[in-house]
């Protein structure tokens, strides 16, 4: 009796030894690993990205601390509006590391917003995962060693839609753009995209104020140019407006086609799948697309009320990305978790086919060029895309022969 009880006594002796190892063995400045979700938490991009990121943040926290007792009550997330302003995000990134303790910087929709709080997060060695901005800016001339960009880039908006809208016959087009860092950069995309694939811009592609409600002065001289194409390349609720604007003109009617620069699930919901039918897109996930995405989906509906935009699955993806990086690298400080992340491959229910380039930190991935349904196509609420083409990851993007990244 003795002699069991002595090998039990040791036997828990032991297992508790090593649970305290393993609750020891990362090393995390304040004992705990803070992910910062910068974005838009109440203007144009807030429906796609906003609250909804944040959710979708907390919810890969909930996942890799049950998947990683170790790590247990040892994630927080913080979610902070960063108003689509450059200067407001360059704020507020140094504020939730300086004052907040975050330990990377995650989603930032709007890409002047993206540069500005990368630039930040580089001079303080933390780590940045970019999902929402688009600005190819950030693996090229503006790239630096702890920014990464994930999801999605104007490269492969271009590549993808530009290609497949011009081939599809749409080979004439008039463009319009935000004038901010992804519009004009979408705008070079795109047109750089058309040329290549035999088509043409009929005229100079013009600048909107950001953000905006009024087009009509552009789908006027749309009319008057009568491209095949009438290219846009806002996004969220200047899109909508956009949309609806060139359906209440005809141009449909008139013959003029519809090419979108992004496209999120949200911007469809808000008009109506009949504004939108037919128009093609290129997307890097959908809640939809098989059946693990749409196993996510459901559990992200159940949490925030609202199936997931494309973003929102894309910000749960990076967050547990960079945690695995962390839990690999046993310390949440940036260098080693850069370390941890560069050439790493992995597939998830969003990420398919997934590489983080060691050269210039873009994860590629496989992506899609989808076409909205008709209403009428539907078979649930929700199901808005059919697939066209799968682009495989290694076509998808920027190849680095092209690269101008230099860290």
């Amino acid at each position: 009796m003795q002699k069991k009880l002595l090998t039990a006594l040791v036997s828990t002796a032991a297992l508790a030894a090593v649970t305290g190892a393993l609750a020891q063995s990362a090393r995390l400045s304040d004992n705990v690993v803070r992910v910062g979700v910068l974005t838009d938490l109440s203007g144009v991009y807030s429906e796609l990205s906003g609250p909804g990121s944040v959710r979708a943040a907390q919810l890969a926290a909930q996942d890799f601390m049950a998947a990683n007792p170790s790590f247990r009550n040892k994630v927080q997330v913080v979610g902070v509006d960063h108003q689509n302003k450059a200067d407001v995000a360059s704020n507020k990134a140094a504020e939730m590391i300086d004052r907040q303790k975050v330990d990377v910087l995650m989603d930032l929709p709007t890409s002047s917003a993206a540069l500005a709080a990368s630039e930040v997060a580089k001079n303080k060695k933390i780590p940045v995962m970019v999902v929402t901005g688009g600005t190819t800016a950030l693996t090229n001339e503006k790239c630096n060693k702890y920014t990464f960009h994930y999801a999605y880039d104007n490269y492969m908006l271009a590549n993808g839609t530009g290609t497949a809208v011009t081939k599809r016959g749409g080979n004439s087009w008039y463009i319009i753009y935000p004038n901010y860092a992804f519009g004009q950069d979408l705008n070079r995309q795109m047109t750089a995209a058309i040329r290549e694939n035999g088509g043409r811009v009929v005229t100079n592609s013009d600048a909107t104020p950001f953000p905006n409600t009024d087009f009509s002065s552009y789908l006027l001289k749309a009319q008057s140019l009568k491209p095949k194409v009438f290219g846009t390349m806002q996004a969220g609720a200047d899109l909508v407006n956009v949309v609806k604007q060139y359906n209440e003109f005809g141009l449909r009617q008139q013959g003029i086609g519809l090419g979108i620069g992004l496209l999120f699930e949200t911007d469809v919901a808000a008009l109506g799948q009949d504004a939108f039918a037919g128009a093609l897109a290129t997307v890097p996930w959908y809640w939809n697309l098989d059946q693990r995405s749409r196993d996510w989906a459901a559990k992200f509906e159940r949490s925030f009320g609202k199936k997931p935009t494309w973003a929102q699955a894309g910000v749960y993806s990076a967050t547990m990305t960079y945690l695995q990086a962390v839990a690999r690298a046993k310390s949440d400080d940036g260098d080693a978790v850069v370390k941890a992340l560069e050439g790493h491959r992995f597939s998830d229910f969003f990420a398919r086919s997934a590489y983080i380039r060691p050269q210039d930190h873009r994860v590629i991935l496989d992506v899609y060029t989808v076409q909205v349904k008709p209403r009428s196509q539907a078979r649930e609420a929700g199901d808005i895309f059919t697939k066209v083409a799968t682009i495989p990851a290694a076509r998808a993007f920027q190849p680095l022969s092209e690269s101008k990244c230099k860290f």
